[in-house]
């Protein structure tokens, strides 16, 4: 599990897989189950904290899925890289958001 981090943050997770499996596929999968856990407890009436706090604890592990392509693709380079970044950064602002 270390090793997941520790490749991803430095940058050696190959850029494909980081964006398109780690974050698109992985990070909203658990970003949606979040919501959905989230809007159960909403729905049984749980505090309003609880609800939050289950919405918005995925946030830490997608930031750091947006901050680990960038570090990426500025290693990588190239127009690919360019747009993989963009495209984590909305893909963050969609996740928090949503």
């Amino acid at each position: 599990m270390t090793d997941f981090f520790r490749t991803r943050w430095r940058g050696k997770a190959p850029l494909d897989r980081l964006f398109w499996r780690d974050t698109l596929l992985v990070g909203t999968i658990l970003s949606i189950a979040s919501s959905a856990l989230a809007l159960i407890l909403l729905g049984l009436k749980l505090p309003l904290w609880l609800v939050l706090a289950v919405h918005f604890l995925p946030v830490p592990y997608n930031l750091f899925l947006t901050i680990a392509v960038w570090r990426t693709a500025e290693k990588a380079g190239g127009l690919k890289a360019q747009l993989m970044m963009l495209g984590s950064a909305l893909w963050l602002i969609a996740t928090v958001v949503v």
